[in-house]
């Protein structure tokens, strides 16, 4: 099997996660990351910082994949932006996977998410763009995230979860069974069964 190029977009401490899973993954060769100037790197981990946002257009001519590697905590928009851009300007963006992550072959995932170590994504879950599942988080059969969310480290989403657009769902939080969280919420803690949580932006 060929091993492609990758764009990783973002160069912060979520990249250095992803470089990590990237590289243990072994499908992809990262050609360059995308930072802005003001940032002031000339590489992370020894990849060249090879150009800002209005150069996507030129690199992606040359390296169709790419990966939004910029975390997500307070806020989905940078992510979002980002993933959008991309999609403008015509990049694949592939679903990556650590080796010690498991993913049931009846789950979904759709383009620009990560499965970060340890992580699982169980029968019949459906994950949807642009998604962060980290490190040691489970999503049980039958959960649905949507798009731009960042499940984080521990997390359990149990059975029949349902999770809106752009949420954060903190380290360790616990999601009963069925319950329903609404677009572009934080939920750092655990949420009791039958608890709708709607529009809380953070």
């Amino acid at each position: 099997m060929s091993v492609k190029n990758l764009l990783l977009i973002g160069g912060g401490g979520h990249c250095y996660a992803c470089i990590d899973v990237i590289e243990a993954e072994a499908k992809y060769r990262i050609a360059g990351i995308v930072q802005p100037s003001a940032d002031e790197q000339d590489a992370v981990w020894g990849y060249p910082i090879v150009g800002e946002d209005e150069d996507l257009p030129a690199l992606l001519a040359q390296t169709r994949n790419a990966l939004v590697t910029v975390g997500q905590i307070k806020s989905p928009e940078t992510r979002k932006r980002l993933f959008g851009l991309l999609k403008q300007h015509g990049a694949h963006l592939p679903v990556i996977q650590s080796p010690t992550a498991y993913c049931s072959r009846y789950a979904t995932l759709d383009e620009g998410c990560i499965l970060m170590r340890a992580s699982l994504a169980n029968a019949n879950a459906r994950i949807g763009a642009n998604c962060i599942i980290n490190s040691q988080a489970l999503i049980e059969h039958d959960a649905e995230i949507s798009d731009h969310c960042h499940v984080s480290t521990g997390a359990r989403v149990n059975g029949g979860v349902r999770i809106g657009q752009g949420c954060f769902i903190g380290s360790g939080a616990i999601l009963k069974e069925g319950i329903e969280i609404g677009a572009g919420c934080v939920v750092l803690k655990d949420v009791p069964a039958g608890t709708t949580l709607r529009g809380q932006r953070g």
